[in-house]
């Protein structure tokens, strides 16, 4: 079975930042997935699943509701190991295009007075929220953005090199 791309990045030097995962033609159009890493994975904790839910919820709404951008959004949601979200968009923009929406996105959080649709009625699991927390984990990474701007560590993927048998098949160590 062929490892999926994501797994091929190597997870032991990935920092935060905003990374094109995969590209994908769907019909005549491109949709592009992002890697939103927000915390070294395997090194700093994973986020708090109540305020990571907090921050999906209220960054959904920002990014469907930009004026300049909400026609690209397609997905905006956390991923299983809690050390970021992925982001997919229409079209195929380089991570560094999209610095300046994911920063006013994670500021945006600082504002926030109510989580955007955690009522019984608007979400599956509507307890499980925690502003104060998410508030805290958005300005830490919106302050690392601000600071990294200009590094192309933020915006290019670290891949996994795999060792490759004279016949063609990739080697995995256990």
């Amino acid at each position: 079975m062929d490892l999926i791309p994501s797994f091929s990045v190597d997870h032991t030097r990935i920092i935060p930042g905003i990374f094109t995962s995969r590209v994908d033609v769907l019909g005549n159009e491109k949709v592009t997935t992002y890697d939103v890493r927000v915390t070294k994975p395997n090194v700093e904790p994973a986020m708090d699943v109540a305020a990571m839910h907090s921050l999906e919820h209220i960054i959904a709404t920002f990014l469907r509701n930009d004026p300049d951008w909400k026609d690209e959004v397609v997905y905006w949601g956390p991923m299983g190991c809690l050390t970021g979200f992925y982001l997919i968009m229409k079209g195929n923009r380089a991570p560094k295009e999209l610095h300046d929406l994911l920063l006013r996105a994670f500021r945006s959080v600082k504002d926030t007075e109510e989580v955007p649709g955690a009522q019984a009625v608007n979400c599956g699991n509507y307890c499980l929220h925690d502003l104060e927390k998410a508030k805290v984990q958005a300005a830490k990474f919106a302050d690392y953005l601000e600071a990294n701007a200009d590094n192309e560590a933020i915006f290019v993927y670290p891949q996994s090199e795999r060792l490759v048998t004279d016949d063609g098949r990739e080697f995995f160590d256990s």
